[in-house]
């Protein structure tokens, strides 16, 4: 499917909902215990994550591995991705979490992206009883037509129960582009807010990012819902 084609009409209901991806609060979770009742006392804040286009660089069955770098340049960037129950908010075990991202220069590995033999910067992690997912990559680079973005899958006993994609905040993005190797590209097109696929659902899917050493952590608590 191409990235600008429209929404499907599920994924336009399901933008125009107001689904969103939101995080757990542990301290609330604890006292208060887990469940549709906690839920409906906003003692936990879970949310279904909003839909958002594959794109054409998925590849099927890749690689389980937590660092997905392949030693491609530029900014080291972990992720810290957590899958809950959208209905109780428990962290879902065991659930597939597929991601893909191009490279500081705006490539992406596979052979659909025309680099046959070649998985940088993709990869698969299983949730722990907490349902985190880590990896370790790079900040993504950007291509002509789209903002910065993360594709990610999230399959729960071999279904797909979540299709979405992860951004950034454009501020961040500025002064991580104003380094090597991604200041070598010129100036990127496109911002969130003139992205196509930002507008369905995007700006609730911003990873939350801190520094971490040399580099930076993002993390998000996607809700999904199971079948």
């Amino acid at each position: 499917m191409d990235e600008h084609s429209k929404l499907t009409r599920r994924e336009s209901l399901v933008a125009a909902g107001g689904l969103v991806a939101a995080a757990l609060i542990p301290t609330a979770a604890e006292a208060a215990g887990s469940g549709p009742a906690a839920v409906s006392s906003g003692a936990i804040s879970c949310v279904l994550s909003p839909e958002l286009t594959q794109g054409p660089y998925y590849v099927p069955n890749e690689r389980v591995r937590r660092n997905i770098t392949e030693g491609k340049p530029g900014t080291p960037l972990e992720l810290r991705l957590t899958v809950v129950d959208a209905s109780t908010c428990k962290a879902i075990k065991g659930a597939a979490v597929d991601i893909w991202h191009a490279d500081a220069g705006g490539v992406y590995s596979g052979a659909i992206a025309g680099n046959a033999g070649t998985n940088f910067l993709r990869g698969v992690q299983r949730t722990d009883l907490k349902g985190l997912a880590l990896f370790k990559s790079i900040y993504p680079g950007w291509y002509q037509g789209r903002a910065v973005h993360i594709h990610v899958k999230v399959h729960v006993s071999g279904s797909v129960v979540h299709t979405g994609q992860l951004f950034f905040n454009d501020g961040l993005t500025d002064t991580v582009f104003a380094r090597k190797p991604y200041n070598t590209r010129g100036t990127r097109d496109v911002r969130n807010a003139q992205d196509s696929i930002y507008q369905g659902g995007g700006s609730r899917s911003l990873l939350r990012v801190i520094r971490k050493g040399t580099g930076y952590l993002g993390t998000i608590s996607m809700g999904v819902r199971r079948t």
